[in-house]
């Protein structure tokens, strides 16, 4: 990745030739072998976010942000600012994933809200700018826009350096797993969707998205990643019951499904537009929704505004990945003017920051991730 640098760790050996004189005295020798300094445990740290719904008003926030710097007409659209406040998390990570639930058009094309989204490619290079490495973009949403929908999205994800999992162009590109570089590991990422909002994949295009049927597809797709090479597989699942904060049985199941298998490592769930709770299931951490990244909702909730990026820090022990630190960052989308996601653990206390701070930590905590170590910064 362009914007993470691989750092190796070259030893220096250095030999050094026993040049004595014939009456010098010869160095004392220890009769113990000295012990070398145990080495640090590898490790890397995963940050994803919540659902990126772009509706009309952030696309007109975008345009106005992109004339304030001077950027031109009106099909001009900086998305930089309104995602800025989260830039320093991301950008810290050594993995970055969004989520992104919408379609991207082609540039100059129509842009539209609910219930058929899709928003202009340069949200691509908004979000490349904040410093993701990666989205997954399987949805309801998806095929909101058919195979033309699909393939700009991936285009613009493409021409910004973004990459991307969940949806694909042709069956070789949905065959083959997506594995990251992060500095030298290999992490795998998958991602599937509950539905399509009424939307088929055509009969000759069924590797179009990737449907969450069942946990089957989902977990061969892992075990592929898996055999690729991947020593660390990420599952994205778009799951849930739209701004419920509780988990629904159906994920819970699910949750408890994926976790039994050895080849996932991290689930990440999306689509409830609310924060839902993080647990550990067995040995693996679920978070069961991350909430809106960003929105703007016609008729806004309040919850609906809060989300989290939630922070793992992998550590390799013997030849084997798991989480030893596992953390959240409140977020909120501000509704200005301007729009702003803002970082609660940085920002300036008010009282509807409070608020969403609070509540954020009663939802996240409510099914025992403290006990097992889950921490926010500042807390």
């Amino acid at each position: 990745m362009s914007r993470r640098a691989v750092v190796a760790v070259l030893g220096t050996a250095a030999l050094v030739a026993a040049c004595s004189s014939p009456d010098s005295s010869p160095e004392p020798r220890s009769d113990h072998a000295s012990t070398p300094a145990p080495s640090e445990p590898s490790s890397f740290t995963v940050v994803a976010t919540g659902d990126i719904l772009i509706h009309p008003e952030l696309t007109e926030q975008a345009a106005a942000d992109a004339a304030a710097a001077g950027q031109g007409g009106p099909d001009e659209f900086d998305y930089a600012p309104l995602l800025d406040g989260v830039r320093p998390v991301v950008s810290d990570a050594d993995l970055a994933l969004c989520h992104l639930e919408v379609p991207l058009a082609r540039d100059g094309g129509t842009y539209s809200g609910y219930p058929q989204f899709i928003a202009p490619p340069e949200l691509a290079e908004g979000l490349a700018v904040t410093g993701y490495d990666g989205c997954s973009t399987a949805s309801n949403h998806t095929l909101d826009h058919g195979v033309d929908g699909v393939v700009s999205t991936l285009d613009a994800l493409d021409d910004a350096g973004l990459r991307h999992t969940g949806s694909a162009r042709d069956a070789e590109e949905a065959g083959t797993p997506l594995i990251y570089d992060v500095d030298g590991v290999s992490v795998g990422h998958v991602s599937y969707t509950f539905g399509f909002n009424g939307f088929e994949l055509p009969d000759d295009k069924p590797w179009l998205s990737n449907p969450l049927a069942d946990a089957e597809a989902l977990v061969a797709e892992a075990e592929a990643a898996k055999q690729a090479g991947a020593e660390v597989v990420i599952a994205s699942v778009h799951w849930g019951q739209e701004y419920v904060h509780e988990a629904t049985p159906e994920q819970e199941a699910l949750a408890r499904r994926l976790a039994s298998e050895e080849s996932i490592d991290l689930v990440l769930g999306h689509h409830a537009h609310v924060v839902q709770p993080i647990e550990k299931v067995g040995d693996t951490w679920v978070a069961y929704g991350l909430g809106n990244s960003v929105a703007r909702h016609a008729e806004p909730l309040g919850v609906s505004e809060e989300g989290i990026a939630a922070r793992f820090t992998f550590v390799e022990q013997d030849g084997d990945w798991s989480v030893e630190r596992a953390e959240y960052v409140p977020t909120l989308v501000e509704l200005g003017p301007p729009i702003r996601l803002v970082d609660l653990t940085t920002a300036e206390a008010t009282q509807r920051r409070n608020e969403a701070l609070d509540r954020t930590d009663e939802i996240v905590l409510s099914r025992g991730g403290a006990e097992d170590g889950l921490t926010r910064p500042g807390a």
